[in-house]
């Protein structure tokens, strides 16, 4: 079992990569054409490596299964760009049209040297472990662990970035669309038809172990936003208490009978205010410090929450 863990975004580890002047190429086109699918490719590319990680893959596997992913999608640059962006539910023809992503990506690939060792990404990251995905309708057996590892990581940035949250308050429910997809057909016991799909409907979708490890990337990414947003309330804290003694030097100011009182009170308010704040608008940056304070410390609250929800969440 290996160890050893890979930074994808290592300056090292993208020298591995191989990004020669063709790939980078390549890959500007797909940015060009669609920036919302070259971040797509980014984010699934990152997951992925993340994943392999927590499956203990090795450094090796890891960055082929990285560029693998990050590839996945290239083949969206033959898609006509009105099927591609087009914002509403896609008709059956052009979902047909979509699909040929896969094969047209894998296609690309094969006929670049560059490419080829990572053709597994575009081809094998819609397979089902049931037999339901395409371009093939592989089963568990035929479809290779990256394929398996890839689909994981782009169907949950798929539905991340569609839903588009600004926090993961709410990730939960994600995870359980996943979750839900590792689960087997609910009526494929009663099917008598020898298909391929009714064969291995009772594998569900999405390979269950490469899920959970999904659950532990995640909840470290909320663990992190804890952390950055905590470190956002402890500089609010700081700015509270200072406000708060200017607010006691006015007061003071104000109860002072003598103009030297006043003005000593007045100068102590001027060396507690930073850039742009006056005597006159801190009120107004007071009150909205502390919504800001009250805001993200109920953040805080509902993501801790939302890690122990995931941490029940059964696959």
């Amino acid at each position: 079992m290996y160890t050893e863990t890979f930074d994808f975004y290592d300056k090292t580890s993208l020298k591995s990569y191989n990004l020669d002047k063709t790939m980078r190429y390549q890959l500007d086109m797909l940015d060009r054409l669609d920036v919302f699918t070259r971040k797509h490719c980014e984010n699934v590319a990152n997951l992925t490596c993340r994943l392999c990680q927590k499956l203990h893959c090795s450094k090796n596997f890891t960055e082929y299964c990285t560029i693998c992913a990050y590839l996945h999608d290239i083949g969206k640059l033959f898609i006509p760009p009105e099927v591609l962006q087009k914002p509403g539910k896609l008709t059956d023809e052009e979902y047909k049209i979509m699909k040929t992503h896969t094969t047209l990506g894998y296609e690309m690939c094969m006929k670049d040297l560059n490419l080829r060792p990572y053709a597994a990404g575009p081809l094998y990251h819609h397979e089902a472990l049931n037999g339901s995905g395409y371009p093939k309708g592989l089963t568990k057996k035929d479809i290779p662990y990256e394929g398996q590892i890839i689909r994981v990581a782009d169907e949950y940035d798929a539905i991340v970035s569609k839903r588009q949250y600004k926090s993961h308050i709410g990730i939960s429910d994600t995870l359980k669309i996943l979750i839900e997809n590792t689960k087997p057909a609910e009526d494929y016991s009663k099917s008598n038809a020898l298909t391929t799909i009714s064969k291995n409907a009772h594998l569900g979708k999405n390979n269950p172990l490469i899920v959970r490890k999904l659950f532990k990337v995640v909840i470290e990414d909320i663990e992190y936003e804890i952390f950055l947003t905590q470190s956002y309330v402890t500089d609010l804290e700081k700015d509270l208490k200072r406000f708060k003694k200017i607010q006691e030097y006015e007061e003071a100011m104000n109860k002072a009978k003598t103009e030297k009182n006043k003005n000593y009170y007045l100068e102590g308010m001027k060396m507690l205010l930073k850039s742009d704040e006056t005597t006159q608008n801190y009120h107004t940056i007071y009150e909205e410090c502390k919504k800001a304070y009250e805001a993200r410390k109920a953040i805080i609250e509902n993501l801790y929450h939302e890690i122990k929800v995931i941490k029940k969440l059964k696959v």
